[in-house]
């Protein structure tokens, strides 16, 4: 491990417990930052509507540390929306969002579009279908970017136990995120959970990053954070331990495809190749190919896009 990454594991590694939260409240009150809580949602009925629960009772009602709760929906075809508004959440569906551009699948397409209906100089980002939910997640996340000014994108760290078997979750990051992070990018060598799901950033930043529309934003966002920021201005919190629904095999080997794509784009920008990935399910009479698409489409800085700079004069 570079010794920049040993020093910066000492000074931007820290415990939920750090900040309690009437300290992150004072500092909100004291600096004037409002925060919005973005959580993308496809088909999530079962945990979205407690997650946002959670955020509204602890965090609006007992405290007015949270200023807004979004939930985007990507076009669920269960209860999501219904349960999340049910819950206090303000739902915004993903096709009315910017429709001038024709919306593709992906988380990462999600919450690009987020930063055009959220106002929060902090935007925090949740996974909905999380179980066993705290509102620390947020307050941990998001304390250091009220009380440290220099810091600019806050990662949550955690432990990933997989429902009902021994281990850790978190296979694709260990498997394919950091290896690629450690040869490529060994400053970012640090980070516990680099693709996890809670994060929170500061709006200045979040609207210069380009967002690769699918299962690659975490990944790309923290590259191009790096390059744009520096090192010093990322920083990670122990949140204790993260439950939510696991995907089986086929749908991780996606997503690690995903992740090695958006890799292999900013180490070589204007890579012609269109990649594939091909796996096998067994039919009637054997194995069966299925051919996806892993080509990441990426969306450019939000502060390109006209509809966002007319906003912001507004």
């Amino acid at each position: 491990m570079l010794e920049e990454v040993e020093r910066w594991l000492s000074t931007r590694s820290w415990s939920v417990a750090d900040r309690p939260l009437h300290q992150v409240m004072a500092a909100k009150q004291r600096t004037g930052q409002t925060i919005s809580v973005v959580l993308p949602a496809l088909n999530e009925q079962e945990t979205v509507g407690d997650i946002v629960a959670v955020i509204r009772h602890d965090l609006v009602e007992q405290v007015p540390l949270v200023d807004e709760i979004v939930v985007v929906d990507s076009g669920s075809t269960d209860r999501t929306s219904e349960v999340a508004a049910r819950a206090g959440a303000r739902v915004v569906h993903r096709d009315e969002i910017l429709p001038r551009i024709p919306p593709v699948p992906g988380k990462g397409e999600v919450l690009w579009r987020s930063l055009l209906v959220t106002g929060g100089d902090i935007v925090c980002f949740v996974d909905a279908d999380l179980r066993e939910f705290s509102s620390d997640f947020v307050t941990g996340i998001i304390g250091p970017l009220l009380t440290e000014p220099d810091v600019d994108l806050v990662k949550g760290m955690y432990d990933r136990p997989l429902a009902g078997a021994s281990g850790q979750g978190g296979r694709v990051t260990e498997l394919m995120a950091r290896p690629l992070l450690n040869m490529h990018w060994p400053q970012l060598a640090g980070f516990v959970q680099p693709l996890g799901g809670e994060y929170a950033a500061r709006r200045s930043l979040l609207e210069q990053l380009p967002f690769p529309v699918g299962y690659g934003v975490e990944l790309g966002m923290l590259v191009d954070a790096l390059h744009l920021a520096g090192l010093d201005a990322l920083a990670q919190v122990d949140l204790g331990v993260r439950k939510h629904r696991h995907q089986d095999g086929q749908a991780l080997g996606r997503m690690a495809a995903a992740i090695y794509r958006t890799a292999q784009l900013r180490l070589a920008r204007g890579h012609l190749v269109r990649p594939s990935l091909t796996q096998f399910v067994r039919g009637e009479d054997g194995f069966e190919p299925r051919t996806y698409s892993v080509d990441t489409e990426e969306r450019p800085p939000m502060v390109e896009i006209a509809e966002y700079a007319e906003r912001k004069v507004a």
